[in-house]
């Protein structure tokens, strides 16, 4: 038998998080933890509104299979207990954790690799007024990638700005799903010749069906269009590369299962995050081996992070201590 807990928290954030649909000045995170023959397995998972989650939710939906939990359920069974969200991801997360410290080896031994690999994240620059955003990039200017987001189609001078004050870094516009077609169509030669690298979201999901047979001049990235495997097909028509998240997935297995059934369709991979800990972090660590972007930088946004967590140094992030997560 093995026991179950699971509890919200609270992280505040070194500033306000704004995107186009609103601003947060805190993490608020859901943390499951699972006890069993001494060992013990932690998961972490964002509520997010946008999909109707709350925290309280999904600590609902945590207990309503504690019996199936606490009687030792396989992580394969637990796919079709729980839909895909934050729910499973906190519980699935934590299994994975668990059995790596039964089988007393480290989790990404479990998912088939020899050894994790450092990986370079990039920053996110929130919201706001061309002028703030900028200060924001100088500050951060030596960082490799810088990720900004937009809340329209007059942002085009925020990305100028964040281009000149930050001219080295490679930049990745984030829309989630802020712009019209034919904002797509004004804006992507601009932002190309601002080298942005990639222009993730920039549709509203259900109406990126209009994007099938459109040659964009900048490379296109699904995020909210894309949860699962069901998705796939559909992004394929419509993107160059697909961003997963645990938290969309519902945990690290299904996002496994689609990050390799999105590489042998010709997609490349964003490994993307919510705003949380490293503990939210270490999981996606694994997906990210080899991914053409990486956005784990959740850690970096925030006032303080859980101890211990991952170490980062600049924009590099090393593998997980056990004593963390894996």
């Amino acid at each position: 038998m093995a026991g179950l807990s699971a509890r919200v928290e609270r992280w505040p954030l070194a500033a306000a998080f704004v995107i186009s649909r609103g601003a947060k000045t805190e993490a608020e995170v859901v943390v499951a933890e699972i006890i069993q023959d001494g060992h013990r397995g932690r998961g972490e998972a964002v509520p997010y509104a946008h999909y109707g989650e709350t925290a309280s939710g999904v600590l609902s939906e945590i207990e309503d299979v504690r019996p199936r939990i606490e009687a030792g359920i396989a992580r394969g069974a637990l796919q079709g207990l729980l839909p895909p969200g934050a729910a499973r991801n906190a519980l699935d997360c934590a299994l994975w954790d668990l059995e790596a410290k039964q089988a007393g080896v480290r989790a990404w031994t479990l998912a088939g690799r020899t050894r994790l690999d450092p990986v370079k994240t990039c920053f996110t620059i929130s919201l706001g007024a061309p002028e703030e955003m900028a200060e924001a990039a100088r500050a951060n200017a030596r960082r490799p990638m810088l990720k900004l987001k937009i809340g329209g189609p007059d942002d085009l001078a925020a990305v100028a700005a964040v281009h000149a004050a930050a001219p080295r870094a490679r930049l990745i516009v984030d829309a989630n799903e802020a712009l019209s077609f034919d904002d797509l169509r004004r804006l992507a030669p601009d932002l190309a010749r601002l080298d942005v690298k990639l222009l993730e979201q920039p549709l509203p999901a259900a109406e990126d069906e209009v994007l099938e047979g459109y040659e964009s001049p900048i490379a296109l990235c699904a995020d909210e269009s894309l949860h699962t495997r069901g998705e796939l097909a559909a992004c394929a028509r419509r993107y160059g590369l697909v961003n997963i998240k645990l938290d969309k997935t519902g945990g690290l297995t299904e996002a496994l299962a689609l990050a390799a059934e999105a590489r042998a369709m010709g997609l490349g991979l964003m490994i993307g995050c919510m705003v949380a800990t490293s503990l939210a972090m270490a999981p996606a660590l694994i997906l990210a081996q080899g991914a053409e972007f990486v956005d784990l930088d959740g850690p970096l946004l925030l006032v303080r992070d859980r101890e211990p967590g991952l170490a980062i140094t600049g924009s590099l992030i090393e593998p997980p201590p056990a004593a963390l997560w894996g």
